[in-house]
């Protein structure tokens, strides 16, 4: 069973709210507070959290290295935030009046006098520039230079029983700048070790599915095995296809034509068109066409050994499959980040911006939020909204373990999904019954009870959670506008406090590896060759493209008019047809839901045995889809009425 590759983040976030001016994330800089150095802007989160006064061993040597990243707060990002939430907005006169790629850098991006302005001062400080872009400035330089730049000193902390260097204080910019500075990253240096890699590893190990299998929810029962609540559980799925998921999801005629998805993930599969060809084939999905699977690819990668780059192989081929099988004549262009790291993920998203490669954009990646800090959240939220007001949105998998309490030991949402300015997936357990007609579903969490020696009982039933769909409430977001008045004040004040903040995910679709997608890809084989083998997957990682196929659909349905940033019109279509509301008793209250899984011991054939298990259904940590709004599966899952429901009610305007 896989789940969701995730990026790597460094340091710690601190629990504080980020004010929301007119519905939309302040940005950057902090206005003058008596905390203020004379002459000097406050650049927001820049102290780690885990630079505490316990943990400081004393100033860093001044030839000490640094490498930071300066990224640009553009010509008025009041201005943007406010525009990017009218223009998402349904209810708003400005509804679909999209920007191009060109007038956003015209009306708010950087000026060329202020990337010289910015630039002239950290060469003064005594940095290098090595890079220079529309969106930041990358600097090298000593400890004694960047302290003289940032306005504060970098200190040695003990972090995880090793030493690295942050700053003491808030890092600063001067006040003559106007602003012009949104945030800086890597004054801290735990742990962005990374090396040159040329070369991308071979794919991973291989991993199959035993069986036997139901071909759809039900099909096949084993009437020997034991019971599991009252009654005899069927066998998991072999793995959805297009064909199945499309029904579920309400397709109908619309197959995604004129509308072009992109992907971002880590690294690129060398061989994503082979098998994507070979997938479609296989399973009765439509032949691709010339051109209509591209991939934009960085110069080189980096960090290959640290980020597992053959893992995210798996995660591309996922989501090229899921998105062609849901939306077979959408376009589909992967943009791949040099390495997990959040600067080169973000160098990714920007590329989709700046060119306007896509209008929909999924991301099976993630990481929990208590290691985002404020400064690299910042830095996403501006390409979020710089994107929305092309008519670009951005879908985020809220993450593989639920609640996240058994993975962290605290219970925390997932980020990028937390931004307001992004749409964050849940998951389900789906059934897909007979003639692919839609039974229910359940919220996507698992507990695991194994058949015992004499197969007369499940060890320990129901058994311990093993896994389930990411939400939760955000520490670090307030709650946005389209939230308002649907998210229930027990979940958007669930942190404790008198402010109601960001609640995650947005909308849901399957994401049980026990009820998921068939996917194909190529693998390495015990004997060392590489071998194309198909599996059945699940994550949030499968709810995501699927999310943003059935969207490429619903733009289809408008006639190719962007949906862009899509919350507004998700909270607004809530309480309707548009949605399956999903529960986790879609029965009946106490009939509860499992299927009986056989696995290879070995992962790849029965020559070391099989292992049974029963996997229940509906069993997210502390998270629970219930009527109504929740934090499993937002506000549900699409329908039949789901893909017509965005319909313009205005004229089209900009681009």
């Amino acid at each position: 069973m896989r789940f969701e590759r995730r990026m790597t983040r460094a340091g710690l976030v601190a629990a504080a709210a980020l004010p929301l001016v007119a519905g939309a994330l302040a940005l950057g800089a902090q206005s003058a507070t008596a905390d203020q150095p004379s002459g000097r802007q406050l650049l927001n989160g820049t102290k780690p959290a885990w630079a505490t006064a316990q943990a400081d061993k004393g100033s860093a040597a001044d030839s000490g290295k640094v490498t930071a990243r300066v990224y640009l707060a553009g010509q008025d990002a009041k201005g943007l935030a406010a525009y990017a939430a009218a223009v998402s907005d349904p209810n708003s006169a400005s509804y679909g009046k999209y920007l191009t790629a060109s007038q956003v850098q015209a009306r708010y991006g950087a000026t060329k006098a202020q990337i010289a302005e910015v630039t002239g001062w950290l060469k003064s400080a005594g940095l290098k520039v090595t890079g220079t872009s529309q969106h930041y400035i990358t600097v090298t330089g000593d400890v004694a230079a960047a302290e003289k730049a940032f306005g504060t000193q970098l200190h040695n902390y003990t972090k995880g029983g090793k030493v690295y260097h942050a700053p003491a204080t808030t890092a600063s910019a001067p006040a003559s700048l106007k602003g012009a500075v949104l945030t800086v990253t890597g004054l801290d240096n735990a742990p962005k070790t990374s090396k040159h890699d040329d070369e991308l590893p071979p794919p991973d190990a291989v991993f199959k599915n035993a069986g036997p299998f139901s071909s759809y929810y039900g099909s096949k029962t084993n009437t020997s095995l034991p019971d599991a609540y009252g009654t005899k559980a069927p066998y998991a799925i072999q793995g959805y296809t297009g064909a199945q998921l499309r029904a579920a999801y309400g397709a109908g005629k619309y197959t995604g034509k004129g509308v072009r998805v992109a992907i971002t993930d880590a690294y690129a599969s060398p061989y994503i068109a082979q098998d994507a060809a070979e997938y479609a084939k296989r399973n009765g999905d439509q032949k691709y066409k010339k051109g209509q699977l591209t991939q934009v690819l960085p110069s080189d990668f980096n960090s290959t050994d640290i980020c597992g780059a053959s893992g995210w192989y798996g995660e591309e081929t996922l989501d090229v499959e899921a998105v062609h099988a849901v939306a077979p004549d959408a376009d589909i262009v992967y943009v791949a980040g040099a390495s997990c790291y959040d600067n080169d993920l973000l160098d990714a998203l920007n590329k989709v911006v700046d060119g306007h490669l896509a209008d929909i954009v999924s991301n099976s990646w993630g990481d929990v939020e208590a290691n985002e800090t404020p400064d690299v959240a910042a830095a996403y939220d501006q390409v979020f909204q710089q994107g929305a007001v092309e008519g670009i949105g951005f879908y985020f998998s809220s993450g593989d373990a639920g609640d996240n309490v058994a993975s962290t030991g605290v219970k925390q949402a997932d980020t990028p999904g937390n931004s307001p300015w992004a749409t964050s997936v849940g998951g389900t357990s789906l059934a897909v019954g007979k003639n692919d007609k839609y039974q229910w579903e359940t919220g996507w969490g698992t507990k695991k009870a194994v058949l015992s020696a004499d197969g007369k009982t499940w060890t320990g039933f129901p058994g311990p959670y093993t896994s389930g769909a990411g939400g939760g409430t955000s520490s670090l977001y307030a709650q946005p506008f389209y939230q308002r008045g649907v998210v229930p004040d027990s979940l958007a004040l669930a942190n404790g406090g008198t402010v109601k903040q960001r609640v995650e995910p947005d909308i849901a679709a399957v994401a049980d590896p026990n009820t998921g997608f068939l996917v194909g890809q190529t693998q390495t084989f015990p004997d060392g060759s590489l071998q194309y083998s198909e599996y059945r997957i699940g994550g949030t990682s499968l709810a995501c493209p699927v999310i943003a196929g059935v969207q490429a659909l619903a733009q289809q349905a408008r006639h190719g008019i962007a949906i862009g940033f899509a919350n507004p019109s998700i909270y607004n279509n809530y309480g309707t047809s548009a949605y399956h509301d999903v529960t986790d008793h879609p029965l009946g209250q106490g009939r509860d839901l499992a299927v009986v899984r056989v696995d290879f011991a070995n992962a790849f054939d029965a020559s070391e045995g099989t292992i049974t298990s029963l996997r229940s259904l509906g069993k997210d940590a502390s998270l629970n889809a219930t009527v109504g709004y929740d934090d499993v599966t937002g506000v549900g899952t699409p329908s039949k009425g789901y893909v017509t429901s965005t319909l313009p009610q205005r004229t089209h305007g900009g681009r």
